[in-house]
């Protein structure tokens, strides 16, 4: 098949890395670049690789058995399990959007300061929604598709035309260096890149473009194999940027608006431009992503209590689960950015949600080894693997517990 039409025939892969890609992962490479130069770039291709073996086994699962992995889970797991996942989807919701939110109104203002950083949050979160609302997902991916190749061309043009004299690059990507007093940031960096929640949203991705048999787990796997190939050229680049620029340290999301400036100020407006723009297509793909990904998860849940198969209301963009999730999700949160995150709400979330990705590696390696045949069951590489990132992902529970 020519290259032109194996990109015309994946997309979901890319959709799951433009939503992957956001403030978060911006944040924790720019931090990274910033304090340990490219010591830890090895850190993003293992992070990238981590996320592409789960979401090949949530591929796998899928397509083997015809069912999501939530309907799995509902399945072959105890009862609380369920409740569980569904309680910590909606305070992810709730603070990821306001999050999404806060970082789409900063970039926007950034490019464009005629409105405030609240007015410019509150634009991109009704536009997502419109979007959404009104696009099919062959137009959803499309513009996922524009979003992420806007996001490649500018951050990637950025780095092959500046000074990198004096950076070591190709050794930190093969000889791995862990920093005794910064193994929170390399395990931030690692947990970070690709995504977490929205790693489950590419079961419905693949629904929607009509991968429904084994016949297209080859091409899911290339798919998948793009999609992360991007996102950690993506993170090693934004590393290499920092630590070429060395931003001062700011906090939370301004680090980023710190390094444009500062590239501004080193090599040209034209610079502070360009990754500006690169900056913008992350934060808005990934709300636009999230925006249109989540709800099908919500819609699951409410489906799978009315026992509803996989073609259910479920997948119906149209349905009352589904858009009214995307409605809560594109206004509710903006009342976080008027009153602030409440303590109690921001606990809760992190202790939930930091047995999020631990809990994922764990199900497939009990799913993917006893609840599925041969040959779709896990083999020696993806158990490797997804024992490897369960260490790594309850290591970073651990650490955010005791913070």
């Amino acid at each position: 098949m020519k290259p032109f039409r194996w990109l015309q025939a994946i997309g979901p892969g890319f959709v799951v890395a433009a939503t992957g890609l956001g403030a978060g992962d911006l944040v924790a490479a720019t931090v990274s670049g910033a304090k340990l130069g490219t010591a830890i770039l090895w850190a993003v291709v293992l992070g990238a690789l981590t996320k592409l073996v789960l979401n090949e086994g949530l591929v796998r699962w899928q397509l083997a058995t015809d069912s999501s992995l939530m309907e799995g889970w509902r399945e072959h797991l105890p009862r609380w399990v369920d409740w569980y996942f569904g309680v910590y989807l909606v305070l992810w919701s709730f603070l990821v959007g306001a999050a999404l939110m806060a970082a789409c109104g900063l970039a926007g203002h950034a490019l464009f300061p005629v409105l405030s950083v609240g007015a410019w949050a509150a634009v991109h979160s009704l536009a997502a929604l419109v979007l959404v609302m009104i696009g099919r997902y062959r137009f959803f991916e499309v513009v996922m598709k524009a979003m992420i190749a806007l996001m490649f061309i500018t951050v990637v043009g950025a780095v092959l035309v500046a000074d990198l004299s004096g950076l070591a690059i190709v050794r930190p990507l093969l000889v791995p260096v862990f920093p005794r007093d910064n193994l929170a940031l390399v395990l931030g960096v690692m947990g970070g890149i690709g995504g977490s929640v929205t790693l489950l949203c590419y079961g419905y991705w693949m629904h929607e473009k009509g991968w429904r048999s084994v016949n297209f787990l080859r091409l899911a796997r290339v798919d998948l194999g793009v999609a992360y190939s991007l996102t950690a050229v993506f993170g090693v680049c934004i590393m290499i940027l920092a630590a070429r620029a060395q931003p001062e340290t700011v906090s939370g999301t301004r680090i980023v608006l710190a390094l444009a400036e500062q590239l501004g100020a080193d090599l040209g407006e034209g610079f502070r431009w360009v990754f500006l723009l690169g900056f913008w297509g992350a934060v808005f793909s990934s709300m636009l992503g999230v925006w249109q990904g989540v709800p099908y998860l919500f819609a699951d849940f409410v489906g799978q209590r009315q026992h509803l198969g996989p073609d259910g209301p479920e997948m119906d963009r149209k349905g009352p689960a589904y858009r009214g999730f995307l409605i809560g999700l594109a206004v509710l949160p903006l009342a976080l950015l008027g009153f602030g995150k409440p303590v109690w709400l921001v606990i809760l979330y992190s202790v939930a949600g930091a047995f999020f990705m631990p809990f994922l590696a764990l199900t497939l390696l009990y799913l993917n080894n006893r609840r599925i045949g041969m040959p779709l069951r896990n083999g020696r590489f993806a158990n490797g693997v997804l024992v490897v990132a369960l260490a790594l992902f309850a290591a970073l529970a651990v650490q955010k517990l005791l913070e």
